[in-house]
């Protein structure tokens, strides 16, 4: 199905003017004809003008209004058309009907905010009216959080934010059943495709990219990549739709409730591990500079034993958690 853009509809107002004038003049001839139909029995005049009175409302019909960015899809009989595109004042065939089966459809994705409108009219007066317009403007759809398990069989929470417009309106209607939940229902593949590739976090022996070779990707640290890909997923899928996926973003990624606890230990372990390498890392310099000092300088003369006892004693003041507790000896170290 291809698009079709209907130009040179815009005759809206023209069509307006045209139509009030016409009901003012047959008006004013039923009028007219009523008057001379009683002196020279010709009522020919008066039927027309009441036939007219009765069927000239018909133009009325195809009178469309557009704001900027929005579209109608027209069929004709169950025929596509054409579509008209632009804001403006337009007027189609009336017996075109708009057609947008995503009219009701109600997503967690701006565009689709409902508001709350007071009217004076009961309940039962209130009649409905179903807006066809398709919107052009850039939306986005930020669809329910997903529990997904990573390429280490963690269950993860993730959610992503999708930026879209429509691009080929003949496509988004004809092509698929509803293209709001079509994009949704690709979104959540999409996402559940690309992230069972993943780690949470970076793993040992781990291809991501599928090129045979190890990396470091992980949802948590490749974030840009992964949003870059999902992206590119639903592309794939939404083009039957003509549907363009601007951006895509994750809003949020986190262990699922069942092991967050588990993982979090195990993040505070693997952290005092990196923090206790780096002290002793740090502590083994300072007693080498210690004993090299002290040798240069020959300010005292150790054997083995005192530089081992010596190394020690280092070792537990600057590994200790705690500030230590000195023991002054006031005797010989003999």
């Amino acid at each position: 199905m291809e698009e079709k853009v209907l130009h040179n509809k815009k005759h809206g107002l023209l069509v307006l003017i045209l139509t009030i004038l016409l009901y003012a003049v047959a008006c004013v001839t039923a009028i007219l004809a009523g008057i001379l139909a009683e002196t020279k029995n010709s009522p020919v005049l008066l039927i027309v003008s009441l036939i007219y009175l009765c069927i000239g409302w018909i133009p009325l019909l195809g009178l469309r209004v557009l704001r900027p960015q929005e579209a109608l899809v027209l069929t004709l009989f169950g025929k596509y058309i054409g579509t008209i595109k632009g804001d403006g004042f337009y007027f189609i065939n009336p017996f075109c009907v708009s057609v947008n089966p995503a009219s009701q459809t109600k997503l967690n994705q701006s565009g689709d905010v409902k508001t709350t409108e007071t009217s004076i009219l009961s309940p039962k007066q209130q009649i409905a009216v179903i807006d066809k317009r398709l919107s052009l403007k850039i939306m986005t759809l930020n669809n329910n959080r997903q529990k997904i398990n990573d390429c280490l069989g963690n269950p993860v929470e993730i959610g992503i934010a999708v930026t879209w417009k429509i691009v080929d309106t003949a496509k988004a209607v004809f092509n698929v059943d509803n293209f709001k939940e079509y994009l949704s229902l690709q979104c959540d593949t999409a996402l559940r495709n690309i992230v069972r590739l993943y780690p949470y976090d970076v793993a040992p022996n781990v291809d991501t990219t599928g090129d045979g070779l190890y990396d470091d990707g992980s949802l948590r640290g490749s974030s840009e990549i992964v949003a870059s890909r999902i992206k590119d997923e639903i592309q794939q899928r939404v083009n039957i739709a003509g549907i363009e996926i601007v951006e895509a973003r994750i809003t949020y990624l986190a262990y699922a409730t069942e092991i967050a606890a588990v993982m979090l230990q195990r993040q505070q372990a693997s952290a005092i591990i990196d923090a206790r390498k780096m002290i002793v890392d740090g502590a083994v310099g300072m007693v080498e500079m210690a004993l090299e000092r002290l040798s240069e300088n020959k300010m005292v003369e150790l054997d083995e034993e005192r530089k081992a006892q010596m190394v020690s004693n280092l070792l537990v003041v600057l590994c200790g958690n705690h500030d230590a507790q000195p023991i002054v000896n006031t005797g010989s170290l003999y």
